[in-house]
Order: C-alpha cells, then structure tokens, then sequence
C-alpha cells in the first residue's frame, strides 16, 4: 500500500469513474484499474462493485476510503510539522446550522488569507453529531452552542456570548415584550437544537401563551418572515447584523435579557490546537462587543 494508490482510490470516490479519475490523477484509465487491483489483492477485500455502473464502494471499500483519508490528511499534516510551517494542513471543522454560520465563513476566508497553507474543510450538521465526531477524531473542531455532557476528552471555549432579541415588522408599535408575546402572531423556532429549548423555557418562565402561527427550523427564515410582516419572533443577535435586517423592531428578550454563547469544541490533546487558537482568536475579533477571550489553562481549571 502506498500514498499512490490512496490517492487514486481517493480520485474515484470523488469523481465517481476510473476514466475521470484517471484524469485528474495523470494516468491511464487501466493503470488506475491496476493500481485498485492491487490494493485490493494487498488487503484481501473488494473495494469497489464492478457490477454496477459506476462502480459503486463495498461496505469495506467505504472503510479503507476512510482509512485512506486518514492516512493522506497525516501525511500532509506531517509535512506542514516538518517545514515548522504549524498554520498549515486541512482543519476538518464541524458546524451547527444556525446564525453560528453567518460568521464561520468570514472567519475561514480570514484564517485562509492569513495562513495560505491552510485548508479548511467544512461539515454541517447538528450538534450531537458534530460532537460525537470530534470526540472520535472525525473532525478536529466544531461550532456548536453551550451543550449539556460534552464528554471529558472534549474542551469547550465559547468566542461569544449573544442577547436573543424579541423582533418585530418596524411599523408594529412596540410595547412591553410581554404584552406583545401574549397578542401578536408568533413565529416559533422549532429544531432540536439548544437554542430553541432555551426560548422556549423563557417563554414558558415569563408565563406567556403564544399565538403560533408557523413553526420554521431556519433562524435566516424566521427573519424573512417577522420582515414581511408574518408575526414576532425570537432571535440572537447574530442574525440581526445583515442589511436587510435593518427595518426590524427589536427589544430585549427575557427578564433578564436572555443570552446564549457558541464556541468551538475540540479534544483536550489535539495536534490542531494552535490552529485551532488561532480560529478562537478571529471568530471572537468578528463578534465584536460580544465576543469572548479563549480560557486560559489556568481559567479551565
């Protein structure tokens, strides 16, 4: 087995042919054909369904591709360790779908621009996931909000600490949030995801009975809709920085107003923490007034 190979097995899970592979790989469609042969003799499994068109990866073929990502991603991590360039090499990072998200990409655009070596590589999902990936090594890092159990291989350093705002069309009078709660149309955000558990829990707190009139899984939806007149809503601050947001009425959610932290979660010893350290330091610099310091050793402790 060499990196050869891996590479070319690489080439033809994301190409989906040997003929394109073979193309981007600088050889014969037969010579890529050869090279599979005989990484499949070598580890004694079928790695590819030669039945189907395309080839489609066997259970163990979708193993050894992981493996071989695995192996490549070491090689090129070691080869940015030994050139002593440490901001360089792919950062498997993991991110929630929320407002989270409207600042990671400024902050990869940044961290590429700073570090031209760097490649992150970016995966959306939810935060039981993302956390149970980084835990297992799948990912390096992830972006997710304050959760309850993060395990004890995992460190959680939140860059910022958010108010939820109570939002409204800008022609609606504004008046006690309350008052507003308990008469206007509203908008719920409904996910798995903490931040919808922790508006709900306000809500229920503040003794309010909502009058539902949708129910959205999209903070950037939920937006659109309190803008065009639809109804109130809850929301962090973070989806209220774009233009067209503009034109929403805001006030304070909660009594006190409530606020919610994202942070970036990742295993206690990671061969990415100063990358990593790195990616704190910038999504906290975008966050502005609310953006926080990463802990020291001695804060965690």
């Amino acid at each position: 087995m060499d990196t050869r190979q891996l590479k070319t097995l690489l080439a033809i899970k994301s190409h989906g042919t040997f003929a394109h592979a073979a193309d981007v790989v600088g050889l014969t469609p037969s010579a890529v054909s050869q090279q599979i042969h005989a990484l499949e003799n070598e580890l004694r499994i079928t790695i590819f369904d030669r039945s189907t068109r395309p080839p489609q990866p066997t259970p163990e073929g979708l193993q050894v591709i992981e493996m071989a990502m695995d192996i490549l991603r070491l090689e090129e991590d070691t080869r940015a360790s030994l050139r002593g360039d440490q901001i360089a090499g792919t950062l498997m990072l993991g991110s929630v779908r929320s407002s989270a998200l409207n600042l990671l990409p400024s902050a990869l655009v940044e961290m590429r621009q700073r570090y031209p070596g760097l490649k992150p590589s970016l995966r959306i999902s939810l935060s039981s996931t993302l956390i149970a990936d980084v835990a297992a090594g799948r990912l390096d890092a992830a972006i997710v909000a304050e959760h309850v159990g993060f395990p004890n291989a995992l460190r959680w350093s939140p860059f910022v600490r958010e108010p939820l705002w109570l939002i409204a069309p800008r022609e609606m009078e504004l008046q006690d949030p309350i008052a507003l709660l308990n008469s206007q149309p509203y908008i719920r955000f409904r996910s798995a995801v903490p931040l919808a558990n922790l508006i709900d829990t306000e809500i229920s707190r503040l003794g309010v009975v909502t009058n539902d009139v949708a129910e959205i899984d999209t903070i950037g939806s939920i937006v659109t809709c309190v803008r065009q007149g639809l109804g109130i809503s809850v929301v962090p601050h973070a989806a209220l920085q774009e233009p067209d947001t503009a034109d929403i009425a805001r006030l304070p959610f909660g009594s006190p107003q409530i606020t919610r932290q994202i942070g970036i979660v990742e295993r206690t010893v990671s061969p990415r923490g100063e990358i990593i350290a790195r990616l704190h330091a910038v999504l906290s610099d975008l966050c502005g007034e609310y953006g926080l310091a990463r802990p020291t050793a001695f804060e965690r402790l």
